[in-house]
């Protein structure tokens, strides 16, 4: 199937200079959906997570879908002020600002296998801030990250270059 077929592109948003992937066809494509599900979910399946961990919030729409074909829990990394305390917190760059993500700290004990799963990977600030501020802080361990789209030529994968990725579509 080709998934770059469902992905609406456009230009100028949110900001002048920025082609925004919209994956929200895709996700309404029942086929699409199930075999992007049944793609990530078969490859995170392999590295034997014990819960997936979605970035907020397009990372939550798949995340869930994911962790439920694997057979293993998610947990979500929200926005600043959704969670009750106690939450860590991780603070990145995009590539158009700067944002944070936190999630309650028991949510990943020592040595919880963590598979993270985001939309789309653009310079991997998202991710890597995820994976270091967050679940290694915490004694996880990632076991791998997916994504639906990889903007190869924003070079996130060098960044991340410590982990396993697999990205869907790639532009």
């Amino acid at each position: 199937m080709n998934l770059a077929e469902k992905v609406r592109e456009v230009p100028d948003w949110p900001q002048p200079g920025v082609s925004f992937k919209d994956v929200t066809p895709l996700l309404s494509d029942p086929e699409a959906l199930a075999y992007s599900i049944d793609r990530l979910a078969e490859w995170g399946k392999e590295r034997k997570p014990d819960l997936v961990l979605g970035a907020e919030a397009r990372g939550f729409i798949l995340g869930a879908a994911i962790a439920r074909e694997i057979g293993c829990g998610f947990v979500p990394a929200r926005r600043p002020g959704k969670l009750p305390p106690e939450t860590v917190s991780a603070t990145y760059a995009l590539e158009y600002g700067q944002n944070a993500l936190e999630l309650h700290p028991q949510m990943v004990p020592e040595g919880t296998r963590v598979l993270i799963h985001d939309d789309v990977l653009a310079t991997g600030g998202t991710v890597e801030a995820i994976a270091k501020q967050l679940v290694e802080k915490l004694g996880g361990v990632v076991v791998g990250c997916c994504f639906l789209i990889e903007l190869t030529f924003l070079n996130g994968r060098e960044r991340l270059s410590d982990y396993d990725l697999r990205a869907l579509i790639e532009y």
